[in-house]
């Protein structure tokens, strides 16, 4: 009986799989789609739900054939990560202008970044106080505990380094072994790195042309194929979207999302209240936020369902650059930046959040000012280096706490209600680099207004 009952819930979702592939042959458009998609998961998440409860062996079963389609889509952007990354730095370099501005490119998108992350910092950290979140009021059972003893192991390196010697592993002393992402820090090394060969470039341009000319041809070749490679990747997107929903919501404790809905909320609360700063930011620099939200909306949509800062690297770039009017290098840095670099939900809200709740557990007055102030100060400079794709956030936390003397082991403390929070936190960050490359293009003024401006079609589409 179970075994046919598997087979019935495999077949629903193949079922499903055939409706969206037909709605593609049909030439419904990408982002109806993958909101078909995202809908249609949560449809049939609910449904498992109720029929069978979360810990059930028919359901756990049927899961572990769901993830082919699920897990399968998210390895292989995870695959295609460190390539993109890297070619997307060099193509900055090598495809656009950027000779005589790069500096103040860099340090503008940087210091958007790093400064937008502060100011999450000090939202999580308000939203923690005012909804009088402390790390006691969880109950830690047996999948907190488990997480929490993982953590302690996988980390303990970490844990026992001075804050410079965790500055120094930002650094890529083995670039082809941060290729492979052996490393919690290999993504920020491989942006490194390639930004230190943009700039090897820049100074071969002026002294031996022709050398700079070929190097730029294999630079763009290798670009147009791992573009191409993404296309591909991208166009399993609902397909993914959908396995992983039903996943994600058959499989959610119900009662732990509920005794933990003050934690959901806060989040939340926090993760809007940073959007809307996003949204100042743009509106004091003259420009409308309302065209803003309607243009990133189906690519924050995609960050949202696919949980992936990374694998909205290629919708990133191309709704900054066809819809919001950035030019394609400063597009490029932004995106590739904002992978590794201050991440406001990640890396900003999240750690700060869970700082503050644990605070009072070793002791820590966490309304003290020198606590707050040394916490908004830590969380952004350890804002580099977080990774693009799955568990960036958990790392940016035991990066804080095991730098504020705070036991790593509680950041596992939220394990039951993570990824529903991880989709928000992950569409903030891709709202923050986007919003970087905007404002960085405003400030150089080489942003193009009239694209901005125009109400043309925000839909995502990829190239056939």
């Amino acid at each position: 009986m179970t075994s046919f009952l598997i087979i019935i819930n495999i077949a629903v979702l193949l079922g499903l799989i055939f409706l969206l592939f037909f709605m593609q042959k049909k030439h419904v458009s990408f982002s109806k789609r993958v909101f078909a998609a995202l809908g249609l998961g949560i449809v049939l998440g609910f449904a498992f739900q109720f029929i069978y409860g979360p810990e059930n062996e028919v359901l756990l079963e049927s899961i572990g054939w769901f993830n082919i389609v699920g897990s399968g889509y998210v390895k292989l952007l995870q695959m295609i990560v460190m390539p993109l990354v890297f070619i997307s730095i060099l193509a900055a370099f090598t495809k656009m202008k950027l000779s005589n501005n790069i500096g103040k490119i860099s340090v503008l998108i940087l210091g958007i970044l790093v400064g937008t992350t502060a100011i999450s910092a000090a939202i999580g950290i308000g939203t923690s106080l005012g909804f009088n979140l402390e790390a006691v009021q969880i109950e830690q059972g047996e999948a907190e505990t488990a997480r929490g003893e993982a953590l302690d192991a996988s980390y303990t390196e970490i844990q026992d380094q001075t804050f410079p010697q965790k500055m120094l592993e930002l650094l890529p002393g083995n670039p082809f072994l941060d290729f492979t992402g052996a490393r919690p820090t290999s993504t920020i090394a491989v942006v490194i790195f390639a930004a230190i060969l943009g700039l090897a470039f820049l100074g071969v341009k002026r002294k031996e042309p022709q050398h700079a000319e070929l190097f730029a041809k294999i630079v763009d070749a290798f670009y147009a194929i791992i573009m191409r490679v993404v296309t591909l990747i991208l166009r399993l997107t609902p397909y993914g979207v959908l396995a992983i929903m039903t996943k994600t919501v058959a499989s959610s404790d119900l009662d732990s999302i509920l005794k933990l809905g003050k934690f959901v909320l806060a989040s939340y609360v926090a993760l809007l209240v940073m959007f809307i700063i996003h949204l100042l930011l743009l509106t004091l620099a003259g420009l409308n936020p309302i065209t803003y939200v309607r243009k990133v909306f189906p690519v924050l949509t995609f960050a949202f369902t696919s949980r992936t800062s990374a694998g909205t690297l290629p919708l990133n770039i191309s709704t900054q650059t066809k819809q919001l009017g950035v030019p394609e290098g400063i597009a490029n840095f932004a995106g590739s930046f904002g992978l590794s670099i201050g991440q406001n939900g990640c890396a900003g809200i999240y750690p700060a959040m869970l700082a503050v709740m644990i605070a009072p557990t070793v002791g820590i007055d966490p309304l003290s000012p020198s606590f707050i102030f040394t916490l908004i100060a830590v969380v952004a400079i350890s804002s580099f280096g977080v990774a693009g794709v799955g568990g960036g956030a958990t790392f940016a936390a035991i990066l804080v706490l095991s730098t504020m003397n705070m036991p790593i082991a509680l950041a596992g403390l939220l394990i039951s209600v993570e990824p529903l929070i991880d989709m928000g936190r992950t569409a903030l960050n891709v709202s923050g680099s986007m919003t970087a490359g905007v404002l960085t293009g405003k400030i150089t003024k080489e942003l193009d207004t009239d694209t901005y401006n125009h109400s043309g079609s925000s839909q995502l589409e990829l190239e056939a």
